[in-house]
C-alpha cells in the first residue's frame, strides 16, 4: 500500500481511529488484538441454534437446549465411534441432557459407584474437550462454573501423552471420587456442554401461545448466555395485554381458554379469573356453549369443568369481538 493511499485511509476513517485508540493506546496493544481477531477467524464458526413457534410448550423448548438438536448426541458418536457400546452412549447422552435426574438413578443401580465414576468422569471431560474446541480458551474460561473453574481448565488443557501429565489428570479424576465431589461435578460439567454445543440461540418468533408454561421459557431465555428474539405477534399480544391494551387482554384470555390453559393466568401470572366465570356462568346457565367447547385431550378435565371453561370462553370472545367492533368503528380504514 502507498504512503499516499494510506494517509488517505487515515484522513477518511479519523473518527474510527480516534475512537480505536483508547481502546488500544499502543502500537503493541493494536497488533495483539489484530493477532488475536484473526486467529480466532480461522477457527470453526460456534453452532448457531434457530427455533420457532414455541408457542408455550415449556418442556420440549428445554429438551432441545439442553440435547443440542442432537448436537450432543452427535458429538458422543464422533468422538467415541465404536470404542463404547451403544447402551453407553445412550447412557452419556442422558446423563449430559439431565445430570441430577440419571445420576439418582445409577446411585440406585450400580453396585461400584466408585468405578462408575472412573470411566464417566473420563467420558465426560473427553466430551467437554472436544465440544470446547471450536472456542479460545479466554471464551471457554467464561462459561467455567465457578465452583470448578480451576479444575475443569486443568483437565481440558492437560496433555495425557506426557507421562508425569497423565498421572497429574488421574490424581485430580480419583480425588474428585475421594472427595465425595463427583456427583456435583458431573452435573457442573453436563451443563458446561450443554453450552458449548450451542453458542448462540435465535428465537424465532411466538414464544407464546396455546402451550401451558410459556413463562418458563421466557425465564430460561432471560438466563441463557447468548440468546436473540425476533417477537411473533403471540408475543405482541401478550405484550400488548400486560400493558392494559384492552382487546389484547380479551383476545389473549380467549385463547387461554380455547386450550383450557387458564391456570397460566391465574396460577402463574396472579389475575383472579373468577369475575369472568361468575360473569359466564350467569349469562350462559342454559347454553351447551358448543361451538366454544375447549381443544383439550380426552380425559384432561370433567364434564362439569369442560362446560365451564365453554361458557367462559364464549364470554371473552364476545367481549372480544365487542371490543374490536369499537376500534373499527373509530378506524374504519
Amino acid at each position: 500500500m502507498s504512503l499516499e493511499l494510506s494517509e488517505k485511509l487515515c484522513r477518511d476513517n479519523i473518527r474510527y481511529l480516534n475512537l480505536l485508540s483508547k481502546q488500544y493506546p499502543t502500537i503493541s496493544q493494536a497488533a495483539n488484538e489484530i493477532i488475536n481477531l484473526e486467529s480466532i477467524l480461522n477457527l470453526p464458526k460456534g453452532t448457531e441454534h434457530f427455533l420457532s413457534d414455541i408457542h408455550g410448550e415449556s418442556e420440549p423448548f428445554v429438551h432441545v437446549l439442553r440435547n443440542g438438536s442432537g448436537v450432543v448426541k452427535r458429538k458422543i458418536e464422533e468422538l467415541f465411534g465404536d470404542s463404547i457400546m451403544e447402551s453407553e452412549k445412550k447412557t452419556l447422552a442422558t446423563l449430559v441432557y439431565y445430570p441430577e435426574q440419571k445420576l439418582e438413578i445409577v446411585l440406585k443401580e450400580e453396585e461400584n459407584i466408585d468405578d462408575w465414576y472412573k470411566v464417566t468422569l473420563h467420558r465426560i471431560v473427553e466430551l467437554c474437550r472436544y465440544a470446547s474446541t471450536k472456542y479460545t480458551k479466554d471464551k471457554v474460561r467464561k462459561y467455567l462454573p465457578k465452583d470448578f473453574a480451576y479444575i475443569i481448565e486443568e483437565l481440558l488443557n492437560t496433555d495425557c501423552n506426557i507421562d508425569h501429565k497423565k498421572k497429574y489428570y488421574q490424581q485430580i479424576i480419583n480425588t474428585i471420587i475421594d472427595t465425595d465431589r463427583s456427583k456435583e461435578f458431573i452435573t457442573a460439567i453436563s451443563k458446561l456442554i450443554q453450552r458449548l454445543v450451542i453458542d448462540r440461540l435465535h428465537i424465532i418468533g411466538d414464544i407464546y401461545d396455546r402451550g401451558p408454561r410459556p413463562d418458563i421459557i421466557i425465564d430460561t431465555l432471560m438466563d441463557y448466555h447468548s440468546v436473540d428474539i425476533q417477537w411473533g405477534n403471540h408475543d405482541i399480544l401478550w405484550m400488548g395485554a400486560a400493558a392494559g391494551q384492552k382487546v389484547c387482554i380479551a383476545n389473549a384470555l380467549r385463547i387461554s381458554a380455547r386450550y383450557a390453559n387458564l391456570d397460566i393466568v391465574e396460577d402463574i401470572y396472579g389475575i383472579n379469573i373468577l369475575p369472568l366465570a361468575t360473569f359466564a356462568l350467569n349469562i350462559y346457565k342454559d347454553d351447551p356453549c358448543e361451538a366454544f367447547l375447549p381443544k383439550i385431550s380426552e380425559g384432561e378435565y370433567n364434564k362439569s369443568e369442560i362446560s365451564l371453561i365453554a361458557k367462559m370462553h364464549k364470554a371473552i370472545s364476545i367481549i372480544q369481538f365487542k371490543l374490536e367492533h369499537e376500534i373499527i368503528k373509530r378506524r374504519p380504514e
